[in-house]
């Protein structure tokens, strides 16, 4: 087994910017069916909680005041959240590019991970000034899951990245 010792200086390197995209569009969904999965087993009482959350991002405090699903709500929801995750796939991956942070599953698995945790932590201490309700989702099971978001949009992104 051979080990390869790989430098992370900054070069002058541009993402593949399309990869990005589609590898942000891609952990949007993933982080999506967890936080499905995860108001599934906890047992709460409207599972389409979140679904009004973020869109209430576009469509203001109208969206919180109804539960339930609704076709409006739905898809605002959706929106955003693809929307955002195209973007942050897309910051991502220009951060992976020039530190070449690519160069192994380990190192792109770790560099997604802590973009994730950062994401976390921006969304739901930073922006819970401008969305309040955003506040009450703080915990473990979002951390993880906006973990598991930068380490999916940086795995996609390996996988499809053009050299």
């Amino acid at each position: 087994m051979e080990l390869h010792m790989h430098s992370h200086r900054w070069v002058a390197r541009q993402p593949d910017w399309a990869a990005a995209a589609v590898a942000g569009f891609g952990a949007g969904g993933i982080l999506m069916v967890l936080e499905v999965a995860w108001a599934a087993m906890a047992g709460v009482r409207d599972p389409w909680q979140v679904t009004h959350m973020v869109a209430a991002m576009v469509l203001g405090w109208d969206a919180l005041q109804t539960t339930g699903y609704a076709l409006g709500i739905l898809v605002a929801a959706l929106a955003v959240h693809y929307i955002l995750g195209v973007v942050f796939g897309i910051m991502l991956a220009a951060i992976i590019a020039p530190f070449q942070l690519d160069s192994s599953t380990g190192m792109v698995l770790l560099a997604g991970a802590a973009f994730g945790l950062v994401l976390y932590v921006l969304n739901f201490y930073g922006m819970a000034g401008a969305f309040s309700w955003f506040a009450e989702m703080r915990g473990w099971p979002t951390a993880v899951g906006h973990a598991v978001f930068g380490m999916s949009a940086a795995y996609i992104y390996r996988r499809m990245e053009k050299p």
